[in-house]
């Protein structure tokens, strides 16, 4: 009726055939499994996780460009040269004197066929850009320039003297005889901005970039050294020496004195937008009467000259 596996028996023990050895029955996984073996299932990662393991290599990423970028500068910081004072190098001679026949007006403006280039500059009279009104004379000794004053509707009423700032028009003659135009318009503004060509480009906001830009039609060229110098002393000016706190002003005033005390100016042996900046700066904020010795005697080299001058009547 029933078929029973047959058993012996070892001393009185009873063993059944075949006998397990193990609990339980695994694969063999130092073995190359058959192909009818299933594949063993995998779990799908998480989001969030892969998420994390991106970010950390993004991490160690950066921080390793961080390293190489600190590895240079402490290689410069090394070498001997880093002991120099840049200053010093400028002061041989490397800063030539204004050119005579300034940039060319076609590569910096653009060319308008026929058209005259003007540049516009809007300017809050509240705070007169001192230094662009400087630059403004500046540029009518090298150029044939159409000067003009606005006042737009956002100002209720501007001083007569800021009317005035470009003086009277002398020459009377056709505008397409003028190399450019400079229109001025005061205008309720945060600051300066200026424009070149209207219909297609950004405003240049500022007072020191419009100051940059507007020294730049000279066609001065300077090296790597002193346009950094210039562009330091610049931000300085108008970051610090005119924006900054009494203690900031300070230590503006004392590295000037220090700089002028190795040369006339503060770049070099000429006068550049360094120094016209600073020098409004200084106008404006009342600082002029506490400057040290140094900076005493280049205000007054400063004044000597005729742009300089005739923005020292607007402040009376």
């Amino acid at each position: 009726m029933y078929k029973v596996r047959p058993f012996h028996r070892v001393d009185a023990e009873v063993l059944a055939e075949q006998l397990p050895t193990c609990m339980y029955r695994l694969p063999n996984l130092h073995c190359r499994p058959s192909p009818s073996a299933l594949p063993v299932p995998q779990e799908e990662a998480d989001p969030s996780l892969q998420a994390l393991e991106s970010r950390q290599e993004e991490i160690l990423k950066r921080l390793y460009e961080l390293k190489s970028a600190v590895d240079g500068l402490s290689k410069m910081i090394q070498t001997p040269d880093a002991d120099f004072d840049v200053t010093n190098i400028i002061q041989t001679g490397e800063c030539s004197s204004l050119p005579t026949n300034g940039a060319d007006l076609d590569l910096m403006l653009g060319k308008d066929y026929g058209a005259l280039k003007d540049i516009v500059i809007n300017a809050n009279p509240s705070v007169p850009p001192l230094s662009l009104l400087v630059l403004h004379s500046l540029l009518c000794e090298r150029y044939n320039i159409l000067s003009a004053v606005h006042t737009h509707s956002s100002v209720k009423s501007v001083p007569e003297n800021l009317l005035k700032c470009f003086g009277e028009q002398t020459k009377k003659q056709p505008r397409h005889e003028y190399q450019l135009g400079f229109t001025l318009i005061w205008k309720d503004v945060p600051k300066p901005q200026m424009k070149f060509s209207i219909q297609s480009m950004c405003p240049i906001e500022g007072e020191g970039n419009i100051a940059r830009f507007l020294y730049s039609l000279f066609g001065q060229k300077y090296t790597a050294v002193t346009s950094t110098l210039i562009d330091s002393w610049v931000d300085t000016a108008i970051f610090q020496l005119k924006e900054g706190s009494s203690k900031e002003k300070g230590a503006v005033l004392r590295a000037m004195n220090a700089a002028l005390g190795k040369a006339s100016w503060l770049v070099g042996n000429e006068l550049t937008v360094a120094d016209i900046v600073a020098w409004c700066a200084l106008q404006q904020t009342g600082s002029a009467n506490a400057a040290p010795a140094n900076v005493q005697k280049w205000m007054k080299s400063c004044e000597n000259l005729a742009p300089f001058s005739s923005v020292m009547k607007l402040l009376k």
